[in-house]
């Protein structure tokens, strides 16, 4: 595999080599295939929890779990108007 670059990006590959941070350019391409690959599958895992978090919720719910929405936000409408209108005391 040959992978072409701008010279500015040789002289950074470069710079990390000649640092001793990485052994050759093929040390240093396989590092960051690592890194992405890790990308991935921390985005994967994150959403195959959020679905089963959706799914889990949206059973409850045909179970006759939860609260309704509406009546929540008309729960918490009533909260705040027993607050009344904030006062800035000094």
């Amino acid at each position: 595999m040959n992978v072409s670059l701008p010279e500015p990006m040789r002289e950074f590959v470069q710079q990390r080599i000649e640092s001793g941070q990485y052994a050759s350019v093929s040390d240093y391409v396989r590092d960051l295939i690592r890194r992405d690959q890790g990308i991935v599958e921390d985005e994967a895992r994150w959403l195959a929890e959020l679905d089963a978090s959706i799914a889990q919720g949206l059973a409850e719910l045909d179970a006759g779990g939860g609260e309704d929405l509406h009546t929540v936000c008309a729960e918490i409408r009533a909260e705040i108007g027993l607050l009344g209108p904030k006062t800035v005391t000094q």
